[in-house]
């Protein structure tokens, strides 16, 4: 999406921090995708019966096939609601894990869900392993003891309060009676309070020296292991679950399970059901729906399945009937025992305007966990830093004058005078950032170039970068050797990996975020990109270089809502009708094998298949299976894989790199990734590798290919939004192929369908800060 009207439609959905950024799942994963990818057997065989090659698919036009129905998929729990906007509980339950894939953002499923019953005996799912990726966690842990430092070292008071009163007041009592120790007032969270809390600007605190690398998380001693796994015994939970609630609990996890049998739920796989089942098996009558121990666990997990769906607070009202869903008599009780407990944290944001004097300022009241209240203020403290304290513009009108293009240019003359930047367009616009990059290079200046997938041979990736493994390596202070970071692909940034990047950028550096605003959001919390570019707080750039050709015709008109019938003479785009799933299969595995390869010359292994979920009849498994019949075919002797294997590598959620499969031995499954080879531990290897013929959208973000095939079977209709649309088709630099048997579904979502609405705090905080720098000191 890269024209003037698109770019100026793209803008005007960021001003809306409720929507323009999606939840990184949809239909896709649920929470527990993270822990059980599916590496896809081998699975029956291939369709061998010939098809019409592209000389006999129409050119892309209108819908020609009718939808097949919906896809049951697996059973989740009684749905607190699935959009997660204003008025409904983002916070709602997600899908069971145990049928789940790798790989995609770690969002749960939108839409109404229900949990299978769990009764006393019911047996919650095993967790997920480790993540292989230790160095970039402990680069990033390094990064959250910096901040909290930071802000523990702020000085200065904050004035908050001085309009407040009524239930404002009460609650504002409340938090503060938290924080000095004694016991909270009553605080009811049913009305809008009076007026929100007003920060006081701090000065910038000194910056901490470097500290040692973080060890990796110690593994749970086997004493531990061994009580969880008795208290376990004694509640009828599956033994399985030992090690995951050791390591989540720590070594006193035994007593503090048997005490509270709700902390069960710190393993992701477990439901609450399933917690209050092992709960009434431990305790017995006792364990009722009010109890204030399932209550305090409670709130905490609903704030942690919001942030996986992207949130990074929830309004208070939402929460509560969140609470109310789960059995919870007293939501709103509840709710002001957390607070008591300084278990979770309250956040007063205006509404509206501001008043005047005596006026009472509407609010809304948030209520988020402290790891990403404190990552969002410490991005938003960086962001603000970063433009406030550069002061060295520099002459680079030569260089801008010397721009590939206009666009170019004007991001040039921009980065030169400031210190954040923005920078929007779609994927032709991508040679801007790179430009600029260019051109301060010529100027001596230390750049580095950051995107989200492996890229070209002048980037890095923002986990590498992070972790230390790529990029240009850290000063005394901890902080980047460079003056310049860009970073593409800059939606894909959540709160946590943003603030540690922005924390790693030195005083009068430059940063520039680049970005396409209508792809899919990022898989962790928070839409960081699109609160930016809401905030208008620094200096935005929008692309005029229009994405070329057919193909990038027909995204840039998804991009604003519109599914157009395009010029195709050269068969870019060519729509496949079908009528159910196996066919779909059937299509999509003669279009990779045969069809494509022979009309436009792109091998095999360089198409892609794009689908929107990982079950189904026709998702990534059975794609895969169906894929691996036809193009390595194989006994999967290496836990499911065999040589030669196109797979995805998965080291932390939200992180999908595609390889091939080397070998395996005792060390574990070897991997050739772009030429580096890794190695995957043999435990890790079902939850960390899949095969990776068909990806879904949310995996494909980032990357893009010669060729690729978007498979939409009947069962998908519910899955499809206009940003997904947007993602996988834009995904295809030559050649696109779109499989369609969702009939009216497909211009539907792309007309009506949007991004689903992510609760967070970032562009009020940057506008707070920017209000509170152009205020005159006293």
């Amino acid at each position: 999406m890269s024209t003037d009207r698109q770019a100026e439609a793209a803008t005007a959905d960021a001003e809306d921090p409720a929507g323009s950024q999606a939840d990184p799942d949809g239909p896709e994963t649920d929470p527990a995708d993270a822990a059980d990818p599916d590496g896809a057997q081998p699975a029956g065989e291939a369709d061998a019966a010939d098809a019409e090659d592209l000389d006999g698919a129409r050119p892309e036009g209108g819908s020609e096939a009718a939808a097949t129905g919906g896809d049951g998929g697996p059973g989740a729990e009684t749905p607190v609601s699935g959009r997660g906007g204003v008025g409904e509980s983002p916070a709602g339950p997600a899908p069971e894990a145990g049928t789940a894939d790798a790989g995609d953002s770690a969002g749960a499923q939108g839409g109404p869900e229900a949990e299978p019953a769990a009764g006393e005996g019911a047996e919650p799912a095993a967790g997920g392993g480790l993540s292989e990726a230790q160095a970039e966690l402990a680069a990033q842990k390094i990064e959250r003891e910096r901040i909290a430092r930071r802000k523990a070292e702020r000085e200065g008071p904050v004035e908050a309060g001085a309009k407040l009163s009524g239930k404002a007041a009460d609650l504002l009592a409340a938090v503060r009676a938290v924080e000095s120790g004694a016991k909270p007032s009553a605080a009811y969270f049913d009305d809008a309070p009076a007026a929100p809390r007003k920060a006081a600007p701090a000065p910038p605190a000194p910056r901490p020296a470097a500290p040692a690398p973080a060890a990796a998380p110690a593994a749970p001693s086997a004493d531990a292991v061994d009580g969880v796994r008795a208290v376990l015994a004694r509640g009828g939970a599956p033994e399985s679950l030992a090690a995951p609630v050791a390591a989540a609990l720590g070594d006193g996890a035994a007593q503090e399970l048997s005490e509270n049998p709700w902390r069960l739920l710190a393993v992701p796989a477990v439901r609450p059901t399933q917690a209050d089942g092992f709960a009434r098996a431990l305790l017995g009558a006792g364990a009722g729906p009010g109890d204030e121990r399932r209550t305090a666990v409670l709130v905490g997990w609903l704030l942690a399945q919001a942030g996986l769906k992207g949130h990074t607070a929830l309004e208070a009202p939402v929460l509560e009937k969140a609470l109310a869903q789960y059995g919870v008599p007293d939501p709103a009780g509840a709710l002001e025992q957390s607070i008591a407990e300084a278990s979770v944290l309250v956040f007063h944001e205006p509404l509206g305007p501001p008043v005047e004097e005596g006026e009472e300022q509407p609010v809304r009241i948030l209520v988020g966990l402290e790891g990403a209240a404190m990552a969002e203020e410490s991005l938003a403290d960086g962001l603000a830093r970063l433009a406030g304290t550069f002061d060295d513009p520099a002459d680079w009108e030569q260089a801008a004058a010397a721009a590939p293009d206009r666009s170019s240019a004007e991001l040039i003359r921009a980065v030169a005078g400031h210190g954040l930047v923005t920078h929007t367009g779609g994927e032709a616009a991508r040679a801007e950032p790179l430009a600029l990059a260019a051109a301060a290079r010529e100027l001596g200046l230390r750049v580095s170039v950051a995107a989200h997938a492996p890229g070209g041979a002048d980037s890095v990736t923002v986990a590498e970068l992070l972790s230390g493994q790529e990029g240009p390596g850290r000063d005394a202070d901890g902080q980047f050797a460079l003056d310049l970071l860009v970073v593409l692909d800059a939606p894909q940034l959540d709160v946590e990996s943003a603030a540690a990047l922005v924390e790693g950028v030195a005083d009068g550096a430059r940063l520039v975020l680049s970005g396409d605003p209508a792809v899919l959001g990022s898989a962790g919390a928070g839409r960081v990109f699109a609160d930016v570019l809401a905030a208008r707080t620094c200096p935005q750039l929008v692309s005029r270089t229009p994405d070329p050709g057919p193909v990038g015709e027909l995204v840039s008109g998804v991009g604003i809502g519109e599914l157009n019938q395009v010029d195709a003479p050269g068969k870019e785009v060519v729509i496949v009708p079908v009528q159910d799933a196996g066919e779909a299969v059937h299509r999509a595995v003669q279009l990779v094998a045969e069809s494509v390869p022979r009309a436009f010359g792109i091998p095999a292994d360089s198409v892609q298949v794009i689908t929107p979920g990982h079950g189904g009849s026709a998702g990534t498994r059975a794609l895969n299976a169906a894929l691996k019949e036809r193009l390595n075919p194989g006994p999967g002797r290496f836990g499911g894989f065999d040589p030669g294997d196109r797979v995805v590598h998965v080291p932390s959620p939200g992180r999908a790199l595609p390889a091939r499969v080397v070998s395996a031995d005792a060390e574990g499954l070897h991997l050739d990734r772009a030429g580096v080879r890794i190695v995957v531990p043999k435990d890790l290897v079902e939850s960390q590798v899949r095969h990776g013929w068909a990806v879904t959208a949310h995996q494909a973000v980032g990357a893009r290919w010669p060729a690729v095939v978007v498979v939409l079977p009947g069962d998908a209709a519910q899955a499809l939004s206009r940003d997904w649309v947007y993602t996988a088709f834009g995904r295809a630099e030559r050649h696109l192929s779109v499989v369609h048997g969702v009939d009216q579904a497909l211009p539907r979502a792309v007309a009506e369908v949007l991004p689903k609405p992510r609760t967070t705090r970032l562009t009020g905080l940057l506008k707070a800060l920017a209000a509170a720098g152009e205020q005159p000191e006293q």
